[in-house]
């Protein structure tokens, strides 16, 4: 008997509170002084990584909830997204090239609604084509952050426009605004907790400016994929089901089939570590309804979630993502007081039936696709 007991009182010491908090780097700075912390912030790159996708996102939320503009909420979202990143401080250049990329990518979904959507053939035509356009200069090396916003703006916009001109308008402003702010919202956490001096820049990535046989080839198979369902969600205005076709163009990024399948379930596990998550914040939110506590626990929840994005570990890749699904369903139950769960498992629904659709699209085109042999070093 004293065998058995023996080995239980070591599984348990194994699995101790104390031990398994040790383990987490939060805890660890709870328990130091003020001074060893700034000591560690100065030193450790991934400790300045982690506090600052905290602060960042933090301040970001607390002007979010405060001022409450058009589409408010779609500042912390990009701001925990590039956070998330291991990026070095932006330059000046840099934050006003991307202030400048939001408003022109925006002007060109503004364009294309007003000028386009009236006339159904030159309107898909013009639709494959900028598709297109979007998903060459990607592959490449072009800015992502630019071809994001205009992936969003010409896939969105149009669907918009179709119920409401005015509803396009405003989304469009609610965009570019929150999307200065996020460029703002960097700035500021990069300045309050700048990168150790001996950390080295990652290098950028150049843009090759000549033609390149294989990004066209990639993007016409993107084009190929994302503009059948664009077409077919504009033409039967199921706006309600937007995040499917905003998902599916996100996973033709790269028209591989299987990273393509990979990025869905990637995206399926993150909504799902990331809404259980959610929904416990929710709870804890309703028990106490309280701005002060909102912002303290959402501190504490980047906190965590920050760890684990800057680790080593295999799993790091989907909280990061997983953060983002926290928020987008804890903002919609909150601002519409819905239901988490429901929401939840329609995200679910949604991801699923987008990584289907590609897969199923990619798998189309790679049986009757003309084969060569030439690789395609810009998504290898």
């Amino acid at each position: 008997m004293s065998t058995k007991v023996d080995r239980w009182l070591g599984l348990a010491s194994r699995f101790s509170l104390p031990e398994w908090l040790s383990q987490w780097r939060v805890y660890n700075w709870l328990r130091v002084s003020g001074s060893e912390l700034r000591h560690a912030l100065r030193q450790d790159v991934q400790s300045v990584r982690i506090m600052r996708y905290a602060v960042g996102v933090t301040l970001a939320v607390a002007l979010a909830y405060s001022i409450q503009w058009p589409l408010a909420f779609l500042t912390p979202i990009l701001t925990a997204v590039i956070l998330a990143l291991p990026l070095p401080r932006p330059s000046l250049q840099i934050g006003l090239r991307n202030m400048f990329y939001t408003l022109a990518a925006f002007i060109v979904g503004v364009v294309f609604t007003l000028f386009f959507l009236p006339f159904p053939f030159v309107y898909i035509l013009m639709l494959g084509l900028v598709l297109f356009h979007i998903y060459y200069y990607l592959n490449r090396g072009g800015s992502f952050w630019f071809a994001l916003m205009a992936l969003l703006s010409v896939l969105i916009l149009p669907m918009l426009g179709n119920n409401h001109e005015g509803l396009a308008f405003g989304f469009a402003l609610g965009f570019i605004w929150s999307g200065w702010l996020t460029v703002l919202m960097i700035w500021i956490a990069h300045f309050i907790l700048p990168d150790p001096v001996m950390s080295a820049p990652p290098e950028p990535a150049k843009f090759q400016p000549a033609y390149s046989a294989s990004a066209a080839e990639a993007a016409l198979k993107s084009t190929l994929v994302a503009v059948l369902l664009a077409v077919v969600f504009i033409a039967f205005n199921w706006i309600d089901q937007l995040l499917v076709m905003v998902f599916a163009a996100i996973f033709t990024l790269s028209p591989d089939l299987a990273k393509s399948k990979q990025a869905g379930m990637d995206s399926i596990i993150s909504t799902l570590m990331g809404g259980i998550a959610g929904w416990l914040f929710y709870w804890l939110i309703v028990a106490v309804p309280e701005f002060y506590f909102f912002i303290t626990l959402m501190f504490l929840t980047t906190l965590l979630f920050a760890q684990q994005i800057f680790s080593t570990k295999s799993s790091a890749g989907y909280y990061g993502s997983g953060f983002v699904v926290l928020f987008v369903l804890v903002n919609s139950s909150l601002d519409g007081g819905g239901d988490i769960s429901s929401a939840l498992i329609w995200r679910l629904l949604f991801i699923s039936l987008a990584t289907i659709y590609v897969i199923a699209a990619l798998k189309v085109l790679e049986c009757y696709w003309p084969s060569t042999n030439a690789p395609n070093p810009i998504l290898e």
